[in-house]
């Protein structure tokens, strides 16, 4: 995996350099100090998957996401922010990223989510999901606005296997998981959901988990 390190503040890439640097599979391509630099050398460098920082100078990493997303679409992005505001959430999430979490998480974490961003899916830490989901749901929805394809269609056009599937991923589990509380195989399970996304219309898990709530599959206080 080539990762591209951005954030502003020079300590910040060294320490993500020095904690990304031994872990097997992972190669620290190149550093940016903004959004600029990170969208030329993303372009001339090509990596799997770009760190973000949000707020930089110049362009910022929501603006530098939306023109990654566009320039160099093989890529995926990552954000990190101190300032875990659900604007910033939404905004990078809309731009193309892959994930948001804030900069308080563990080595550890950061390391599991470039590995899951990498394999395509999405992570956002769990205290802004739940927390967006619970705005958004509680938000007056607009008359334009639909759940999907429509509360009753989209879940008509689901087998069984596949509406369960979608509860167990809005409850937070992953693929492993999933395959255990189904009692079938992990490639089984990634065939369901490959099959359910085309339904609903999303791109990943966190899509399909406010597409859960929207049609009233799954209700604030349930996850996890």
């Amino acid at each position: 995996m080539r990762v591209l390190i951005v954030d502003d503040q020079l300590l910040v890439r060294r320490g993500l350099v020095l904690m990304l640097g031994p872990e097997p599979g992972i190669e620290v391509i190149g550093e940016a100090a903004d959004g600029a630099q990170a969208v030329e050398i993303a372009r001339r460098l090509r990596p799997d998957v770009v760190v973000m920082d949000i707020r930089m100078p110049v362009l910022d990493g929501i603006a530098a996401t939306e023109q990654l997303t566009h320039q160099v679409p093989d890529c995926r992005v990552l954000a990190l922010s101190t300032f875990d505001m659900d604007e910033h959430v939404v905004g990078a999430l809309r731009a193309g990223a892959c994930g948001f979490l804030p900069k308080d998480i563990s080595p550890e974490e950061l390391v599991t989510a470039l590995r899951v961003v990498h394999t395509g899916e999405a992570v956002v830490a769990p205290r802004l999901l739940t927390r967006l989901i619970s705005s958004y749901v509680t938000a007056p929805r607009r008359p334009e606005q639909s759940a999907v394809t429509g509360p009753a269609g989209v879940l008509d056009e689901l087998t069984p296997r596949e509406r369960e599937v979608w509860r167990l991923i809005a409850g937070g589990l992953d693929n492993a998981g999933i395959a255990a509380e189904m009692f079938i195989s992990p490639s089984t399970v990634k065939n369901h959901i490959t099959a359910l996304f085309a339904k609903l219309h999303v791109r990943d898990r966190a899509q399909a988990v406010i597409a859960a709530y929207e049609v009233g599959l799954i209700t604030v206080g349930e996850r996890g």
